[in-house]
Order: structure tokens, then sequence, then C-alpha cells
């Protein structure tokens, strides 16, 4: 039996599961209330390391029109940061307090190509911090071969992870079970940059060096890190 037929068949069954437990499980609590009414703004320091916050913005693609983006997401962060040496990374998040599959709308892959980017060559990586490891994607993008921008991300639910569309189901299901509604949000980095090693290298500094600043609470928050 292939990888893509057992692939499929745990799919098909997630799926099943999912729709007993709509049936059957009626989830009331809210995982957010959990949180104490704390922004994801607030907890992103505006410098840290060797960055520091920009006044100005770089052109931070916005994937979906604000009308659509206030119903399905409770918080949007959009910053633009600069190294002492210079190097600028622009930072995204996107966070909702009502988790469901609407989130997936807001993938990379789907709102780059929504704003006239393509799409090339995408990686998944595993970003190893001294807080734990991060399942992350990598994606190549350009704008009518102009603009080059490399891109980092991930997205959690809950406090965990996601590693794939599968787990994601999952994870939903298994938080639903406990009677909770879970939360989520997909993490973003990119930078404006045609020399992609590099950009993915700084891309990473800045993630590590943004997770040494805050507490262990809001890593785990942010990347389902568990120190």
């Amino acid at each position: 039996m292939t990888r893509e037929i057992i692939s499929a068949i745990i799919l098909c069954a997630a799926m099943l599961l999912s729709g007993f437990s709509a049936n059957q499980i009626k989830p009331t609590n809210f995982m957010s209330d959990t949180r104490g009414g704390i922004k994801i703004s607030s907890i992103i320091p505006e410098k840290f390391g060797s960055w520091k916050k920009m006044d100005v913005s770089t052109g931070i693609v916005n994937p979906q029109q604000q009308q659509l983006l206030d119903e399905l997401y409770t918080e949007l962060v959009a910053r633009t940061y600069v190294s002492n040496e210079g190097y600028v990374i622009m930072l995204s998040i996107a966070y909702g307090k009502n988790q469901n599959d609407s989130f997936q709308v807001h993938l990379p892959e789907i709102c780059y190509p929504a704003q006239g980017f393509q799409v090339g060559d995408s990686r998944k990586l595993t970003l190893t911090t001294p807080y734990g490891d991060i399942p992350t994607k990598q994606l190549e993008t350009t704008f009518q071969s102009r603009r080059v921008e490399p891109v980092t991300y991930w997205t959690t639910i809950g406090n965990h992870t996601v590693k794939s569309g599968l787990d994601k189901k999952l994870k939903e299901i298994s938080y639903a079970m406990q009677g909770d509604i879970a939360d989520g949000l997909l993490f973003r980095v990119s930078s404006i940059d045609p020399d992609k090693p590099r950009a993915f290298s700084m891309q990473q500094k800045f993630i590590q060096e943004m997770l040494t600043s805050i507490t262990a609470a809001d890593r785990l928050r942010l990347a389902g890190l568990r120190d």
C-alpha cells in the first residue's frame, strides 16, 4: 500500500470523525478566554536583539479585502523590522479566536498568487530553536520578475504547530472532544531579496531573536514551543 493511499485513508477517516464530532460534540469553551485578553501585538516587542520596528511599511502582502479579514480574524499584526545592518524583514500574524477551515484561505500559497505573485519552489523545514523545533514552510515568490520575496511561515491550532492539513484537522477534533473551541494563527515573515539563501537565513535569525525576547507562555502561543 503506497504512502498516498495510506494518507488518503487517514484523511477520509479524519473527515468522517470530524462529521461525527460536529453532531455529537458541541464545544463551548473558547481557548482564547484562557489567554487573559492579551493581544498578539502586545507580546511582540518593537525592538529586540538586532532588530527594531520601522515606522513605514515596505509593502506587506494583504491577502484579502479588509472586510473579509475582519470577519475571519480576531487580530492582525503587520510590521516591518530593520536590523542593525539595514536588512529588512516583514512580519505578518493573523490570529483567529474561532478556528475553522476558513483559516486555510490565508496560506501564502493562496494569498500571494491572489496579489499577482508567482509561487516557485517550496519546501518544508524544521526550524530548530533553543526551545524546541518548529515545523515551517519556505516559499520562493516573485512579482512581475522584479520583486523576489522569499517567505517563511507556520500555522498553529491552540498550543500546537500544524504540520499539514490532516494534522490541523486532527488537532481541531482533539480540542473539540475536550469541549474546547481552538484558536489559531498564521505566523509569516518575508523579505524582498533576490539572494534567496541569504533571505531565508536572515528570516531564521529574526525568528530566533524574537523567540528569545518573549516569555515561555508567549512562545507556546506563537509557535507551540514548550521549552
